[in-house]
This record gives structure tokens, C-alpha cells and sequence, in this order.
């Protein structure tokens, strides 16, 4: 079984900084962390090679720097890693990126299993890992809470805002993953000695032949038109604590008539 966990280094802080002229992430100065969404989609891989035997491959998309949690999931048991890094890679979109990972799969060859997390925690949208479905044209599954393998299908337990569901899904396909089924490991001493050793291969848009119209801010539809923050809307509130009961009731009730919010 062939599986590849795609991983993204994403700010470790709730206060994204964007470029005010090309309305891009800047990075620099930011501490960056493993995306916790693709944190748990590796422990989800991690499990399947406990439970199956299989070969874990990592690959992300990024800056040189990216080449760190890289290392940190091949700490944690990942059996190679590849980082896609180029300058013409720069402000792609969600469509833009999903096109060149999914190019970087295709070049790993004969995968079984793609997981993805279910969004990144910079961006939000949960777009990336269904659009790589979509360039692989392979089924996909999103939100896993646990994935086993059953022959040639994986039974993917998921929930959706009314009920929780069991799919059965044929391999090759590509699952997002919302939560392992168990918490994320610690990277072993063993582990640790391995990634301090691995040189993390780098693609280029050039090793994965993509086309540069389909990349980058060229390759990108969507753009970010503007940037501001919401304006705070205040409240006005008042706690009604009167000792009794009824005369609390009848103070809101007559609160509630003078706001007309109720009619006598």
C-alpha cells in the first residue's frame, strides 16, 4: 500500500500577515508550524502502516523553509519526504496548488491513498484536497474521523452535520482527514536521528513539467480584491438580579414592551 500525506507549514499564530500590495501571506519573522488538520492526516497514514504495511510518502508545498515539518514527519514515521518549492509557485490559489501537488502524486507513482487535511488552518476553505481529486480523477471521501482498509476498499467513518456514515470507497482515492483515530504521535529517538540525516529532496515546476499559465498568480482565479477587518458591533446588555423571582419577570417583561421587542 502506497500512501501520500500531503502536509502544509502554515503561521503559528491566529494573526495572518498579508502583503498589502500582492494581498499574499508574508512569512517572514512568523514561527510556522504542521498544519494540525495535516498533522492528523499523517497519524491516519501512520495507523494504516501499523495496521496494513505500507510506505508513508509526505510532500508539501512551500518555501525552502517548509523542508522542516517535513522532517518532523519523517520523525514521526514517514518513510520519505518531498518538498514542491519554486519562485514561479508563488501566490497560486487553491486551484493553482492543488494542480501542482497533484502533479507531485503523479510523479511519486502507483499511489494507493492520498490523505490531505481538511483545511488548513491559514486559509480555511477545504478546497485543495477535493481539487487534487478532481486533477488525479480518482473518488474521494472528506472529514474522516477513521480510515481501515478492507481488501481493495477503505471504509472511511465520517460525520456530517446530521448523521454520522460509513463509506465504502475503491483505491486509488484521495480522503480528508478532520481527526485520526488516535492522537497524533511523538516523534521516537529513532525517528528523530532519521530526520536530522534526511535531505529532503526539492521539485521544481520544472521536475513536475507543469505548465507556468497554471501555476502561481498567473494560474490563479481567484484573487484577493481586498483586505480589512470587520467592524465590531457593541451590544448593549443589562443583568436583571432582583432577589425575587417574579418582580425579575416583571421588570424584563416590561423591558421588553418598552423595547417593543413583545406588544401588551
Amino acid at each position: 500500500m502506497n500512501i501520500v500525506v500531503c502536509v502544509k507549514q502554515v503561521p503559528d499564530t491566529s494573526e495572518v500577515k498579508l502583503d498589502p500590495v500582492t494581498n499574499t501571506l508574508v512569512r517572514t519573522g512568523v514561527p510556522n508550524i504542521m498544519n494540525p488538520f495535516d498533522r492528523q492526516a499523517l497519524e491516519a497514514a501512520l495507523l494504516l502502516k501499523d495496521a496494513n504495511g505500507a510506505t508513508v510518502t509526505v510532500v508539501s508545498m512551500g518555501p525552502p523553509q517548509a523542508d522542516e515539518i517535513l522532517k518532523e514527519a519523517i520523525a514521526m514515521g514517514a518513510d520519505d519526504a518531498f518538498l514542491v518549492s519554486d519562485r514561479a509557485l508563488a501566490g497560486s490559489d487553491t486551484l493553482a496548488t492543488s494542480f501542482a501537488l497533484a502533479a507531485a502524486v503523479k510523479k511519486v507513482g502507483a499511489v494507493d491513498l492520498v490523505l490531505c487535511g481538511k483545511q488548513a488552518i491559514d486559509g480555511d476553505t477545504a478546497q485543495v484536497g477535493p481539487e487534487m481529486a478532481e486533477h488525479l480523477n480518482i473518488p474521494q471521501v472528506t472529514g474522516a474521523l477513521k480510515i481501515v482498509k478492507d481488501g481493495e476498499k477503505l471504509l472511511v467513518d465520517r460525520d456530517n452535520e446530521s448523521s454520522s456514515q460509513t463509506i465504502a470507497v475503491e483505491m486509488p482515492a484521495l480522503v480528508t482527514v478532520t481527526r485520526a483515530e488516535k492522537e497524533p504521535r511523538f516523534a521516537s529517538i529513532k525517528g528523530k536521528m532519521k530526520a536530522k540525516k534526511f535531505v529532503v529532496p526539492v521539485w521544481s515546476a520544472a521536475d513536475l513539467a507543469l505548465d507556468e499559465k497554471m501555476i502561481g498568480l498567473n494560474g490563479s482565479p481567484t484573487k484577493v480584491a481586498k483586505i480589512f477587518t470587520p467592524p465590531v458591533h457593541t451590544i448593549e446588555n443589562e443583568i436583571i438580579n432582583d432577589e425575587d423571582p417574579q418582580k425579575s419577570v416583571d421588570l424584563l417583561f416590561e423591558k421588553l414592551i418598552q423595547a417593543k421587542i413583545i406588544v401588551r
